[in-house]
């Protein structure tokens, strides 16, 4: 299944940079995928058997249709008519992970329950790089379940700076 998952992420990974759009498709590749991930509903039509593939592709329409390039839309709905909609979030994943290595470096997921700016992006890579000893490429994802600060995942590394680990920490250090 890896070896499919990849296949498939490095074809939209080709296509996009051959279309000039590589940056713009893998963005809107991770936002459609953490569609999928926190929409259980979304994820159980989309991998239903019983439901049409031209059932499937009006709902990839409806969902990122006019906010994504046609192109990411085209891909997407693709990947879904293959009946792969359950392995799009880790392709995208893996597609992010591809960008990463071509800009130089690793993809470092940053979780923050609110848009970080331009300014603030800069200074996590600066300081992700230096924590994990390597260039890294920072790609954000809203995540309301975060609160207050932020969550990062480097490769295996995962830097929980979060307001709700840090209480969760002072509670342990409270209870000895």
């Amino acid at each position: 299944m890896t070896d499919r998952i990849d296949g498939y992420a490095a074809a939209v990974f080709e296509i996009a940079r051959a279309e000039g759009e590589l940056g713009r498709v893998e963005r809107e590749f991770l936002a459609v995928a953490r569609s999928i991930e926190t929409s259980p509903e979304l994820r159980e039509r989309l991998v239903d058997a019983r439901l049409p593939v031209e059932r499937k592709h009006a709902i990839v329409h409806e969902l990122v249709g006019g906010r994504a390039s046609e192109l990411t839309v085209n891909l997407v709905a693709f990947i879904i008519g293959q009946g792969r909609a359950s392995e799009l979030p880790v392709m995208a994943r893996r597609l992010a992970q591809q960008v990463a290595r071509e800009a130089g470096g690793e993809l470092a997921e940053v979780r923050a329950a609110i848009p970080l700016d331009d300014a603030t992006i800069e200074r996590l890579t600066a300081a992700l790089s230096k924590a994990v000893g390597r260039q890294v490429v920072v790609r954000t994802i809203l995540d309301p379940t975060v609160m207050g600060g932020i969550v990062a995942r480097v490769g295996d590394v995962v830097i929980d700076g979060s307001v709700q680990s840090r209480l969760q920490s002072l509670r342990a250090a409270m209870k000895n």
